[in-house]
């Protein structure tokens, strides 16, 4: 199969992001349904849904709202590149276009963690982004996380997890009741 240049999707970030996950470049399956993390057998979507407490099955702009209600925004370090198939190691050296990231950051004074999704993103991001870094950024934490990719099948969701809850005290944890009433209650005295 021939390199093909390929085109990522666009940021979902917003002005109240602590969390930015970065991941290398869409897959094939993410790139054709225009939608971020895409292939079934990819672990994100449940492994966030765990940690900021949502349903993983919900239709995917629920989904992308409850990242942003959670304070997590999606992107990719790599905007532009030559790809045979969805592999990081298929991506042709030199080919890369790297996503305006320092200008993001530079608009986000919420941030406080940045979490590359693989060992991909957390090297291009090193190589690329680093250096370029806005004085807002500088000094936040980057988190080198393991790839939920199911390329990365060695690992296990409950493994993933246990990783990925480094994130946890950045996230917006979602509201609830102070008292909830319990199951067949109205809240209303009898």
């Amino acid at each position: 199969m021939a390199p093909t240049v390929l085109q990522g999707l666009p940021a979902q970030v917003y002005g109240q992001c602590r969390v930015l996950v970065l991941g290398s470049m869409p897959g094939a399956a993410s790139l054709q349904q225009a939608r971020y993390y895409a292939h079934p057998r990819n672990r994100f979507w449940p492994l966030m849904a765990a940690l900021c407490d949502f349903d993983a099955s919900l239709a995917y702009a629920r989904r992308m709202q409850c990242l942003q209600r959670a304070g997590v925004g999606v992107w990719d370090v790599i905007g532009q590149c030559q790809r045979a198939g969805s592999l990081d190691a298929a991506i042709v050296r030199g080919s890369e276009v790297v996503n305006p990231l320092p200008a993001l950051l530079s608009q986000l004074p919420q941030l406080q963690a940045i979490a590359c999704n693989g060992a991909a993103a957390h090297a291009a991001f090193v190589r690329w982004v680093q250096p370029a870094l806005p004085p807002l950024a500088v000094g936040l934490p980057v988190l080198a996380l393991p790839s939920t990719s199911p390329a990365n099948a060695a690992w296990s969701l409950p493994r993933l997890l246990q990783r990925w809850q480094q994130l946890q005290p950045w996230l917006i944890a979602p509201a609830r009741p102070a008292n909830p009433a319990p199951a067949g209650m109205t809240g209303q005295d009898s």
